[in-house]
């Protein structure tokens, strides 16, 4: 089977993330890969439709949508909610990022900060950490219309300390 083809959606703000993914994906001392659907080039564009007619080409080339979710994430309704509404009209597997860890060590969803685009889709919600993103992305579980999350001992096979309530 090959990579899996992921579109990796994200506010403006959170940029390093993505950044720090790609870094993952580059390093050989992580078990992380995937074909990274996103635009190469940042568009030198005002033109909104132009610039959304790209981006659904791109989520239309995934069978996963990442979202990562951030401070400010809920806010980005042009672009972000947009693009995560375009990977679901596609039935793309979604994966939820959380970058925040103070609720539940991201590994559930945080209602305030997740997009409602998000909510009861059949999302996992994962933290930002290379070895549960890895394994989400190879998870090809297609969960009916509600929230999800790996159960403690999924996190403890790959190496998680267990945290104790979160089942």
């Amino acid at each position: 089977m090959g990579l899996p083809r992921a579109f990796v959606g994200f506010s403006s703000s959170d940029i390093r993330s993505y950044h720090l993914m790609k870094a993952w994906k580059a390093n050989t001392r992580f078990d992380f890969n995937f074909s990274d659907c996103q635009l190469h080039t940042a568009i030198n564009s005002t033109n909104e439709a132009y610039i959304k007619r790209l981006c659904r080409e791109r989520i239309n080339m995934a069978g996963t949508f990442i979202s990562l979710i951030g401070q400010d994430t809920r806010f980005k309704k042009t672009f972000v909610e947009w693009e995560i509404e375009v990977a679901l009209e596609k039935n793309c597997r979604i994966i939820a990022v959380n970058l925040d860890r103070n609720h539940h060590d991201g590994r559930r969803i945080n209602n305030f900060l997740t997009p409602e685009p998000l909510k009861n889709v059949g999302a996992v919600f994962i933290p930002f950490s290379p070895d549960i993103l890895a394994f989400a992305l190879e998870d090809h579980t297609k969960k009916p219309n509600d929230n999800y999350h790996y159960l403690s001992h999924v996190y403890e096979r790959l190496g998680y300390k267990k945290i104790l309530g979160l089942e």
